[in-house]
């Protein structure tokens, strides 16, 4: 519409005489011929065409200088990804072999070279931390503000970095320095969980239990949207940067912030101590950078259409649904009945049964 407004506009089709301020017909140029915006398949929709977001350019030697013209996106058109999609029929029986084969060489390689106090370095790792401060909260601090600048540095670095050695290279970079550090962290609150100075004692009250399980349950949902792409992570498949859309992403753009949040309240809630507090304030510090950061990799990989989609959904859960700016769909329960949302059910329940072996675990190391 800019562009035909322009092009009939009487600055346009006259030169103005700076002196008499009026037309000359005799140097009216001739019109070319109007040529019919390309406009997306998915305008034709009734309701999507009234909804529509324009992107502005420049277009260059126009007879005023410039000339803006308009590239739509709709607003309700899908832009992002399907989370959660899984095909079964689409799956490689040697891409899941390959994927075993990794993560098993991942586990050993692990525990040779950090876990294994005789021939790894965790132990040092840790020991050198701890001798800064005899203070497990300042410990605990310590650990999570390694783990996460390293973590959020090398996400920031990710673009040049596949640049510079492959998608696949730096993915085993970042998973290669990224593990060991969150394990050190994770094992290092198992066994110093109870060493603060206890600020409150509920464990007790009727009903704590189950609402810190719950809490905790749900929390998973929210936790590892990523983790869907299971060849990625393993650098199987070729590792992306995905716009996810659906499913948990309407509720929440940043899921895994929320979910770690829900998680640090259910447990500094059952724990009650300074150093559940210490954790739990690094993890949600940690999160909320990676709110801002996650957005501004986003919005520089993907531009237009991660700001259609930031304005259709929200980082405080639901706040997109109540204020109208995101509907859901009258199926929207199927974008959860999906296996990786099996699979994730499944590993939490796991993960709470396998309590006291991960406990024994941790404390076998004495980190």
């Amino acid at each position: 519409m800019a562009s035909l407004l322009l092009s009939t506009s009487p600055f346009h089709l006259y030169n103005i005489s700076p002196r008499h301020g009026i037309p000359f017909l005799h140097s009216i140029p001739a019109l070319k011929p109007f040529k019919r915006p390309n406009f997306s398949p998915v305008l034709s929709h009734p309701k999507l065409a009234t909804h529509v977001v324009y992107h502005r350019t420049i277009a260059k030697s126009s007879s005023i200088g410039s000339r803006e013209t308009e590239d739509p996106i709709p607003e309700e058109s899908p832009l992002g990804e399907d989370s959660a999609a899984f095909q079964l029929s689409a799956q490689k029986l040697s891409s899941w072999v390959y994927f075993t084969v990794i993560l098993g060489s991942v586990l050993f390689a692990l525990n040779v070279l950090w876990i294994d106090p005789s021939t790894g370095f965790g132990t040092a790792f840790v020991d050198s931390i701890s001798s800064i401060s005899g203070s497990p909260e300042v410990t605990m601090l310590l650990l999570m503000a390694i783990f996460a600048t390293v973590h959020s540095g090398l996400a920031s670095l990710r673009d040049p970095g596949e640049k510079l050695i492959g998608k696949r290279a730096f993915r085993v970079l970042f998973s290669g320095i990224s593990l060991p550090l969150a394990m050190s962290t994770v094992v290092y609150f198992i066994n110093h969980r109870y060493d603060g100075t206890q600020l409150w004692q509920i464990q007790t009250v009727p009903g704590l239990h189950e609402l810190v399980w719950l809490s905790s349950f749900v929390s998973f949902f929210f936790l590892y949207p990523s983790t869907f792409n299971l060849l990625e992570v393993a650098a199987v498949d070729e590792p992306k940067m995905h716009l996810w859309e659906t499913g948990i992403m309407r509720i929440t753009r940043h899921p895994q912030m929320v979910g770690q949040v829900i998680w640090c309240l259910a447990h500094t809630l059952w724990i009650g101590n300074t150093v559940a507090i210490s954790a739990s304030v690094g993890l949600i510090l940690h999160h909320l950078f990676g709110v801002w950061n996650g957005d501004r990799r986003l919005a520089i990989r993907y531009g237009k259409s991660f700001e259609v989609i930031k304005k259709r959904t929200s980082v405080i859960p639901f706040a997109a649904i109540l204020d109208g700016r995101q509907e859901l769909p009258t199926d929207y329960y199927k974008e959860f009945l999906r296996l990786p949302y099996v699979a994730i059910t499944i590993l939490t329940l796991g993960a709470y049964f396998a309590h006291p072996l991960m406990q024994s675990s941790s404390y076998n190391l004495h980190w």
